[in-house]
């Protein structure tokens, strides 16, 4: 009887773990939907598990890094864009002669760059990444806060114009990543990236 007493109350308390469970990865699941860029229709989207069960330190490292490359991914569309449509610097790259109309757009160009040229455009870079474009001083207010003291007029805006603009650029930024992604994919495919100026009769290639 003891026994049998025994293993009904066992079996009454493991019928209560899955709900346990559930309840525990709902609350992970959701610890970051209020958070920006969770936004309709998707709301928080991680398919990946990238933040499960991780905490905010963890998120605000994900979210810089979300914030840097949609920063260099609007700059890489913007560029690239400018240059297809047949804009290029005055003068020669190099003493060789080398002009800047003669450089190809997107990554057909890089091989069209001398040498000396990569290296300036890799530690040029490698300077912004250590010394611009970062919280130098520790005084941002968010991650991708990169003002370092200079107020560039933005605490003019209320706090929810601030969410606004922040959201804004984040997923202009997630825009742009997919879409220089997109270029460089069909100009490996030997396609016109711009596929509709093609449909509408204005070829790029």
């Amino acid at each position: 009887m003891k026994l049998a007493l025994l293993s009904l109350l066992t079996a009454s308390a493991a019928a209560f773990a899955p709900s346990t469970q559930k309840s525990t990865s709902v609350t992970a699941l959701n610890a970051f939907d209020s958070e920006l860029g969770a936004q309709e229709p998707l709301g928080f989207w991680d398919p990946l598990n990238l933040v499960y069960e991780q905490d905010q330190e963890r998120f605000d490292r994900l979210r810089y890094v979300e914030l840097k490359h949609g920063r260099i991914a609007m700059l890489a569309v913007s560029g690239h864009i400018y240059t297809s449509a047949g804009n290029r610097l005055a003068g020669d790259i190099d003493y060789s002669g080398t002009s800047f109309a003669d450089i190809k757009v997107g990554i057909a160009g890089l091989s069209d760059i001398p040498p000396a040229g990569l290296l300036q455009i890799i530690a040029f870079i490698g300077f912004l990444e250590l010394n611009v474009m970062k919280d130098v001083k520790g005084t941002g207010e968010f991650p991708g806060d990169f003002r370092n003291g200079f107020d560039f007029g933005w605490d003019k805006y209320t706090e929810e114009e601030k969410m606004k603009k922040r959201a804004i650029e984040l997923n202009n930024g997630r825009a742009a990543q997919m879409g220089i992604l997109g270029l460089m994919v069909h100009e490996q495919l030997g396609q016109d990236p711009y596929v509709i100026n093609s449909l509408l009769g204005y070829p790029t290639v």
